[in-house]
């Protein structure tokens, strides 16, 4: 509950965020609950018996299965709808991924009417795998791992796009 509550004072005060992996989940959390008044929404990773799962198992993964190796290479579109990515010039569409819970397709269009842009998808576009607020200065989650790329000096563009954002904050 206190990320949730650090993901909202984040967008609702224009402060620098980036949620990476359950950061993005966080997010989406937040979202539901306090710009689409779904109250109880949350994880099925934290509340199996909430009525607004709007994080959830992947298609086709189970509590039953086996956990190690299961990183996803590659990750799909990141592509022109990501604002992020077209304003920093990346083309990257080659993310690492290792989490069981995703945004639930039930909730894309109300979050995307609301004004939470999914500005990357998978291949097949069932996943979502990077989300942002467009009239924010810096406020992007991604399901994926941008440490996994990042180098001492090379960082990923999304470190370097948060850093800048908060430079300009001050």
């Amino acid at each position: 509950e206190g990320m949730i509550l650090a993901a909202e004072y984040a967008r609702e005060n224009q402060i620098p965020y980036l949620g990476i992996c359950l950061g993005m989940q966080i997010a989406v959390i937040e979202f539901a609950r306090n710009v689409l008044g779904l109250a109880d929404a949350n994880s099925g990773e934290f509340d199996e018996q909430c009525a607004h799962k709007v994080i959830d198992f992947m298609p086709g993964q189970s509590g039953e299965i086996h956990k190690g190796g299961t990183l996803r290479l590659p990750a799909g579109s990141i592509g022109p709808n990501f604002n992020f990515y077209t304003q920093s010039g990346n083309t990257s569409d080659n993310e690492r991924h290792r989490h069981r819970y995703e945004l639930n397709n039930q909730y894309r269009r109300e979050l995307e009417q609301a004004g939470l842009v999914i500005s990357g998808v998978s291949p097949d576009d069932r996943l979502a795998e990077a989300v942002e607020l467009p009239d924010h200065p810096f406020f992007v989650g991604v399901q994926f791992h941008p440490e996994f790329k990042s180098r001492p000096d090379k960082p990923h563009p999304l470190f370097l796009g948060l850093v800048k954002a908060a430079m300009e904050k001050e």
